[in-house]
């Protein structure tokens, strides 16, 4: 649980009864799927979900921009996601024309970043699969971005992510916690991996996180690091610029959990200031003088604007306002600890090549 301060903690754990309600809710709808009461649909084509059972915070778009990397050199392949936070609905399949308000900040950034692949997104997910498909025959595999609890749809591949600070196996149940769904739902995935963990950590930490996961025999974890890239400017993105101790920066973001982006420039810059939004905020004129008039009250001679690459998606549109301040954007990514990538990459790939044998893991 993200608990960042005591009133805060004392406060969601007053809720506790709620998240009591909430959790036997959740229970109850799963235990419907799990018996057969409520119809999941499997297709007969391989699709890979990524998700979570907490809110928010675990790496689910750097990790889906990973996917994309590495399947996209081997096959064909589509992301169909729910586009939160648009102002659309229904169908839409990315295309030339399409902005973060039409589509959302995640799949734009999806479809910035890999334009050769096919982007979807729709509320339904069912839909979405059998439009993309009608539409982009060829596709080899579909990636479902945030799907986990999507029930009604049975994914051949299932792959979780979970919080080294924050692990669902300690977590509590929404709003006392973070989770949204059971613990157990993780014995659903194919694949865990433990995210944003520490560079440093040791094979001792690692066994013993394993042991409290308790995997199923077919399950296998990996442990990652996020690790941050040079950034670069919001227009131009041949110009990059090295984050150092010189520096005094203002951090503009709408994330979920911008925590391990705060240690990096407590470890890196002069100072920093902040200005956050909610997730997935949409950002309006106000916000944008809100962070001209904070930026222009800093003094130091090397100052810059640093936000995500999500943050981007929604920025870019306030181009004619916002184009002559330093706007640098921040790529981060999964750095896969104990030289485990290679292993991972091969049991994505087996289940995809082997489809529709049940997946399997080399070791």
């Amino acid at each position: 649980m993200y608990f960042h301060n005591f009133f805060l903690k004392s406060f969601r754990l007053l809720l506790f009864p709620f998240a009591i309600l909430y959790g036997l809710g959740v229970q109850f709808r799963n235990y419907l799927y799990n018996k057969g009461y409520l119809k999941s649909i499997e297709f007969n084509f391989p699709i890979i979900c990524v998700g979570n059972l907490s809110v928010g915070g675990t790496g689910k778009s750097p990790m889906v921009e990973y996917l994309i990397a590495v399947i996209s050199k081997h096959f064909p392949m589509g992301v169909v996601s729910r586009g939160y936070r648009r102002k659309t609905r229904g169908y839409i399949l990315a295309d030339d024309l399409s902005t973060a308000i039409e589509i959302g900040d995640e799949p734009m950034q999806f479809h910035a970043k890999f334009p050769d692949v096919s982007v979807a997104v729709c509320e339904e997910r069912l839909l979405g699969i059998a439009q993309i498909l009608q539409e982009v025959p060829h596709l080899a595999t579909i990636v479902l971005d945030d799907a986990f609890q999507h029930r009604k749809l049975r994914a051949g591949f299932n792959i979780l992510l979970t919080d080294y600070s924050n692990p669902y196996y300690h977590d509590l149940f929404m709003p006392t916690g973070d989770l949204r769904d059971q613990r157990t739902s993780s014995k659903r995935a194919h694949i865990i991996v433990v995210t944003k963990c520490k560079a440093t950590m040791i094979v001792d930490e690692k066994e013993a996180i394993i042991k409290k996961v308790n995997p199923l025999p077919f399950q296998r974890i990996f442990f990652t690091t996020l690790e941050y890239a040079t950034p670069y400017h919001l227009f131009d993105k041949n110009n990059r610029i090295q984050l150092d101790a010189t520096m005094e920066v203002l951090l503009v973001c709408a994330i979920a959990n911008p925590e391990h982006l705060k240690d990096l420039l407590e470890r890196t810059v002069a100072t920093y200031y902040q200005i956050s939004f909610p997730n997935h905020y949409i950002y309006k004129i106000e916000d944008i003088h809100k962070i001209e008039d904070k930026f222009l009250s800093m003094h130091h001679a090397h100052k810059i604007i640093l936000t995500t690459e999500k943050d981007a998606m929604r920025l870019y549109k306030f181009k004619p306002v916002i184009e002559h301040f330093p706007i640098f954007v921040i790529p981060i990514q999964h750095q896969f600890l104990f030289d485990e990538q290679i292993n991972f990459e091969k049991s994505l790939l087996s289940y995809i090549q082997h489809y529709p044998s049940p997946p399997f893991f080399l070791a």
